[in-house]
């Protein structure tokens, strides 16, 4: 039986976090000796059979939990554990941009991640699409690199920004990589060779 890799979290919520419903039905899928693979941008990977792909999404997403594709996509939202109350740290915003980006081809995968404040929790500064929330408005960065000795932190790209100003530039700079990334061309190569001025334009 052929099986495909999917990845799976509880969504966009206080903290990564997953119910004892949802852990029964993602280890109904699982045989004694597996292992689910839980990685940095709070995703598990779980194999499941392709002939049986879309009916067991939909009893995940009936359990509460979201199913993403994996491999050259733009990963579901990164995001802090909104230590203050989902108003004040908008996590409607980062409910919205995970909505929007989650899943979008690109020519290698692409990590967002974004900050209720600006303790940075959520790693925005090293991720190559970052979100900061300062007070009521948004600073975006990109290019951010978190591994590597040639690790690096993103550039500001821009400040104060709106949510509907800050969902029409992710918009932008996603739709930008996807057309003008090459195969497999990492994002903070591609701001590189492109130049942070033509993210957006």
């Amino acid at each position: 039986m052929k099986k495909i890799k999917i990845a799976i979290n509880g969504g966009i919520g206080f903290g990564a976090k997953l119910n004892a419903k949802q852990l029964v039905a993602i280890s109904k899928y699982m045989n004694d000796d597996e292992e689910l693979e839980l990685t940095t941008f709070q995703q598990l990977y779980i194999e499941i059979p392709e002939n049986q792909k879309e009916e067991i999404i939909e009893e995940f997403e009936r359990e509460g939990l979201t199913c993403y594709p994996v491999g050259n996509f733009v990963k579901s939202l990164r995001t802090c554990n909104f230590c203050k109350g989902e108003e004040e740290e908008g996590m409607p915003v980062a409910k919205e941009i995970n909505r929007r980006i989650a899943g979008k081809p690109v020519p290698f995968t692409l990590k967002v991640a974004y900050t209720g404040c600006p303790v940075g929790c959520g790693e925005p500064l090293v991720n190559d699409i970052g979100i900061m929330k300062m007070r009521d408005q948004y600073d975006l960065y990109v290019g951010g690199k978190a591994k590597g000795k040639d690790a690096e932190v993103g550039t500001l790209l821009k400040e104060n920004l709106t949510p509907e100003e800050l969902y029409d530039s992710i918009d932008k700079i996603i739709s930008t990589y996807a057309e003008k990334g090459k195969k497999r061309e990492q994002f903070y190569k591609f701001v590189k060779r492109i130049g942070i001025d033509q993210l957006i334009s």
